[in-house]
Parts: structure tokens; C-alpha cells; sequence
């Protein structure tokens, strides 16, 4: 069965099944082994089916019939079959597959499952063996349309422009700052060159003896 957690189904409830018995005799009912299930939907609110998940019991053939109309809410409502005897174990007369979970996609389906006010399934079991059959925690999941893929150019436009400027509200201006590097990296490239490699004397200030250096010695 497919993921279908991260939805929720649509707010509906099954009515309680109805067995179809073979002739007018109410002292000794003999069952067709035919059941019926409706599922109405939430009235006025047409829905697109996605998906109809359920726990089987001891049902052998499901068959699915929408109730729908007309996309322009005008005209009476229809039925129509979706899918017709889907088997639901493998085999009628054991127990394999009589309680397993089961998901039934629109893309199996016959027919649109779009525009439904009703769904109705109808269930067989022909193996005398079990005394009932039906479905269990039946739920419809409506159809989400997908989101449009964005083009290039719709990408291109959310991206931030790699030339747009920074703003630089309070921050010098860059050309007086590259101005003044340069101007004291020549300053630097002066100093080096006329670099002195003589030496200075111990008390020689500009040429000159200091007096008062000379009287502290």
C-alpha cells in the first residue's frame, strides 16, 4: 500500500454494509453473497479522488462505482463505474489475504475520479466458509493537483544580482582609501631607499652634543 500519511482524508463515513439475499423468505434469508457499502461525501463538496485505502475482511472481489457530477454543477448527478471486481484474496475459500490493508490509486480507475459526491462498493465473497464480509477503515483521499515546475527564468529572477552593490552607508569612500595606500606605499618604497647606514652617536642630537645628556653620565 502506498505512503498516504502525510495527507488527510477527506471527513466522511461509511454507512453500515447491506447484504443482498436471494429471495422474499424473511424466516430463512439465503445471503448472495453480495454486500454494499455507500460512502457519501461531504455534501456540496464535490471531491477528486486521489486514493481509497481500507482493511479487508474476508471479502474476495470489490467493485467501485462514483457517484458524480457535472464539473459545471449543472445537470443531475451520475453513476458510473471506476473499477469492476478488484480481487482482494487470493483465493475465495482460505484465509490468505482475507485482513490485509489495500490502496486503491485514480490511475487504476476506469473512468475520472473527479467531481464525486458518493462512492459505493460493492463487494463479493461467492466461498460459503465465512458467515460475514465486509471493509474496514475505509478512507478517500482527494486528489492534490501538483505544483507548476518554475522555469528558468523564474529562477534566474529569485536569485540576489552578484553586481548589485553592498550597502555601504557610513564606510569611506573606496578610491580615497585606495588613493591613500598607494600614496603611502610609495612613501614606504622613498624611506627604504634613502635609508642612512651611518650610525648615530650615543649623545649626537642632529649633529650636536646635548648638554644636560652629557651631565647625567
Amino acid at each position: 500500500m502506498n505512503e498516504v500519511s502525510s495527507r488527510q482524508p477527506v471527513a466522511c463515513a461509511a454507512k453500515p454494509p447491506v447484504y443482498l439475499q436471494i429471495g422474499e423468505s424473511k424466516a430463512e434469508p439465503v445471503q448472495s453473497g453480495v454486500c454494499v457499502v455507500d460512502v457519501p461525501l461531504p455534501c456540496g463538496k464535490p471531491v477528486s479522488v486521489e486514493e481509497i485505502t481500507f482493511q479487508n475482511h474476508y471479502t474476495a472481489y470489490v467493485t467501485v462505482r462514483l457517484l458524480r457530477r457535472p464539473s459545471g454543477q449543472d445537470g443531475p448527478t451520475k453513476w458510473v463505474t471506476a473499477l469492476r471486481d478488484l480481487p482482494l484474496m487470493d483465493n475465495p475459500h482460505t484465509e490468505r489475504g482475507s485482513q490485509d490493508y489495500h490502496c486503491i490509486h485514480r490511475t487504476q480507475m476506469l473512468v475520472e475520479a473527479d467531481h464525486v459526491v458518493s462512492v459505493r462498493l460493492i463487494l463479493r465473497q461467492p466461498s460459503s466458509a465465512w458467515l460475514t464480509f465486509s471493509l474496514e477503515e475505509i478512507k478517500i483521499f482527494p486528489h492534490m493537483e501538483p505544483e507548476p515546475q518554475k522555469e528558468v527564468s523564474d529562477w534566474l529572477s529569485d536569485l540576489i544580482l552578484v553586481d548589485q552593490l553592498p550597502d555601504v552607508e557610513g564606510l569611506p569612500d573606496p578610491h580615497t582609501v585606495s588613493s591613500s595606500l598607494q600614496q603611502m606605499w610609495a612613501l614606504t618604497e622613498v624611506m627604504q631607499t634613502n635609508q642612512t647606514t651611518a650610525s648615530i652617536g650615543r649623545f649626537d642630537v642632529d649633529g650636536c652634543y646635548d648638554i644636560n645628556l652629557l651631565s647625567l653620565t
